[in-house]
């Protein structure tokens, strides 16, 4: 068989264009006819507010409280099998322990671990951090992608021909097929980018074992960098990264993607590709590499970073798509739930502010400080606003990675690295009361139509 070039089939012909307006003009539908249907389009009523679609003891987001029997705006609240989040990475700071696989333990179990129950477990994710022989060499460095989530989710599907249970979704063999994912995550993500990293840029390849001690963050850290070195605040600031990325109740589009596709009773490994390929759109989880390009381009068009004004005037600019990508967006700013306050980011902000001092480079934090408090201003003086509008927690975690030196291309599968928790533990709850698959209802609204032959059409 004769080869093909492989850049044919990325090329858009005529033909395909040509077809593809046909199609654009087939799909399209009047905006009048969801609210004809009361149709809750992205499962939202016109407040924003999800519509109940199912029951979760893991997560709970919280954003508005009851004053006089109306629910109002409240600062946020995320709790973690009830627990306010806030006191979870408290308890680890002021024990100066890492809480990783901590927080772990408590989303897939439901119950904080004693000591004991805790190095347990520690130990036998430590122990998961292996790869199948052979697995880098004939995986890992064939055909790098430019792209680490779609690495990482070519990488999990083929994990699937490893396992002599990959079928199985027995309780016991899910849990165990997803500690293996919660370990082995950094692995994958970090070896694809250093694959990708020498074949396609020329840089010296690394490919470290993984430590055979100590907690998640410094093993991502150690897999990383080509000397293996990192401080204690550079580990102990990406360990509250992983534990606050963790989940975010059972609505965000990932996890409900996990509930989905769990209720087709489907392989565990099928599961999670299908959630990474949420996670990596640019309204999920690649929202914060935006917001270190808008960053970017306003320490470029901004000359004095401590001017107010012209930092104000940039911002309109965002608004009136005269600026950056020309999306009329500030990215980082807003959220789907969260309304005066985004409690990851509040707790993330004190210690980027302490990683900023070590690296040199506070004088950025001051210009994320500042546009931190000026875009709620702008965007509820120049829009309307259904509720309150504040920084989430992807106006800083991009800023955290870029001053730690990580590479742009691991910003969303960090993200991923910790969502599979999340994901691991809203998997053994949809098995643990599976009943029925999920599959909403869409009405049909086109109209019935005579069969023509074709020599008639």
């Amino acid at each position: 068989m004769e080869e093909t070039n492989v850049n044919v089939y990325s090329e858009i012909t005529p033909d395909i264009l040509a077809l593809a307006e046909k199609a654009t003009q087939a799909d399209l539908m009047d905006p009048e006819l969801f609210a004809k249907y009361d149709v809750k389009r992205g499962l939202r009523d016109v407040n924003g507010k999800g519509v109940l679609a199912g029951l979760t003891y893991i997560s709970d987001v919280r954003a508005s409280k009851i004053v006089d029997g109306k629910s109002v705006p409240d600062y946020g609240k995320l709790f973690y099998r009830g627990y306010d989040v806030e006191d979870l990475v408290k308890g680890c700071v002021s024990d100066q322990r890492f809480g990783f696989e901590e927080i772990t333990y408590l989303l897939l179990f439901g119950e904080l671990p004693t000591k004991e129950e805790l190095q347990k477990f520690t130990d036998l994710l430590i122990f998961y951090r292996s790869l199948p022989t052979s697995f880098v060499r004939d995986i890992i460095m064939k055909a790098p992608s430019k792209d680490m989530m779609n690495t990482l989710a070519r990488s999990v599907l083929t994990l699937y021909s490893y396992d002599d249970r990959a079928d199985d979704t027995s309780l016991p063999n899910v849990l165990r097929q997803c500690m293996q994912l919660i370990s082995l995550f950094p692995l994958l993500s970090i070896y694809g980018y250093q694959a990708y990293s020498h074949y396609h840029d020329g840089n010296s390849l690394f490919i470290h074992p993984p430590l055979s001690s100590g907690s998640t963050a410094e093993n991502i850290l150690h897999v990383l960098r080509a000397d293996s070195q990192y401080t204690q605040l550079e580990a102990r600031i990406l360990d509250l990264a992983l534990i606050l990325h963790m989940d975010h109740g059972g609505g965000n589009n990932s996890t409900f993607t996990t509930h989905v596709v769990s209720s087709t009773m489907t392989d565990t490994y099928s599961v999670m590709a299908a959630s990474l390929g949420s996670l990596k759109g640019p309204r999920h989880g690649g929202a914060n590499i935006k917001v270190v390009r808008m960053f970017e381009d306003m320490k470029a068009s901004v000359s004095d970073w401590t001017d107010e004004e012209a930092v104000a005037d940039y911002l309109r600019k965002l608004l009136n798509k005269e600026a950056f990508d020309h999306a009329g967006l500030i990215y980082g700013v807003g959220h789907a739930v969260y309304s005066k306050s985004d409690p990851r980011a509040v707790l993330f902000r004190s210690y980027v502010e302490r990683l900023s001092e070590e690296k040199g480079l506070h004088n950025e934090f001051n210009l994320y400080a500042l546009v931190e408090r000026l875009a709620p201003q702008i965007i509820a003086g120049d829009r309307t606003m259904y509720k309150g509008v504040s920084v989430n927690v992807d106006f800083y975690s991009g800023f955290v990675y870029q001053m730690m030196g990580l590479p742009m291309e691991l910003y969303t599968p960090i993200f991923a690295m910790a969502r599979i928790v999340g994901w691991s533990a809203h998997r053994m709850e949809e098995l643990a009361n599976n009943s029925k698959i999920i599959r909403p209802a869409y009405k049909a609204i086109a109209e019935e139509r005579a069969y023509r032959a074709l020599e008639d059409r």
